[in-house]
């Protein structure tokens, strides 16, 4: 795996000449919880890259991993210190400047890896993906783990709904960032089982009306490191099948 960003232009021009791929992770800068950093989104968007990247070179693909995009709609955390939302044209607009420079630079395929699930955040990538393929007539993958095709091979919390800043967020920060994780304080939160698919069903548009106090939703105490390899496995071949299928 490369990380674009540490390379030098003429080691970016030989990979290119090879042919290369591209993966942009995708995130946000959010509340997650009082025991998960503000950068969880884009720490697992970089997680799930990373390995995808990993197994692509691995195959004899070269395969670079974008810079992240860090900023977008968060609109539900928005409440909560820390929390920078973005306006949905302007995350949309921003994410399909990157998308459409990394197709003027040859890369091929290029994907998205998003871990950020807000409903005005994901409906930003797709019409990013559909205003890139309508300038340039090349579309970017995009994983959607928010379709129940892939929801259904992540872990039941996931599935549930509640599940953010919860077992699932939080296992996949263990596994890549712990020291960013205030592991004691994680191990004492009490479930708050709250679907945030429901909430959102019925109207709420933050995170309070839901009856979060504190940014999160799930299980946070029964995270672990091993579960979130698991997760970070079944996502990063999410990504390499999107990328080998199209």
């Amino acid at each position: 795996m490369t990380d674009l960003a540490k390379l030098s232009w003429p080691d970016v021009q030989r990979l290119l000449e090879q042919g290369c791929a591209a993966i942009l992770p995708v995130g946000a800068t959010e509340a997650h919880g009082p025991h998960l950093p503000l950068d969880t989104d884009v720490t697992i968007a970089r997680g799930m890259a990373r390995r995808a990247a990993q197994r692509l070179d691995a195959t004899g693909r070269p395969c670079v991993v974008l810079p992240a995009v860090a900023y977008s709609v968060t609109d539900y955390a928005a409440s909560f210190a820390g929390t920078l939302s973005l306006p949905a044209e302007v995350a949309t607009a921003h994410l399909a400047a990157v998308l459409e420079a990394a197709v003027h630079a040859g890369y091929a395929p290029i994907a998205v890896a998003n871990a950020h699930l807000e409903p005005a955040h994901i409906a930003s990538i797709h019409a990013a993906i559909d205003a890139v393929e309508q300038r340039t007539g090349t579309r970017a993958v995009f994983p959607d783990v928010c379709r129940r095709r892939n929801a259904e091979r992540l872990t039941a919390e996931f599935q549930s709904g509640a599940c953010h800043a919860g077992c699932y967020e939080s296992s996949l920060v263990l596994a890549d960032d712990p020291e960013a994780v205030k592991d004691e304080l994680r191990a004492g939160l009490p479930p708050f089982e709250v679907s945030l698919v429901d909430a959102m069903r019925a109207g709420q548009h933050d995170f309070r009306a839901a009856g979060s106090t504190e940014a999160y939703f799930g299980r946070p105490a029964d995270a672990s490191a091993e579960e979130g390899q698991a997760t970070y496995e079944i996502l990063a071949t999410l990504l390499v099948e999107a990328m080998s299928a199209g």
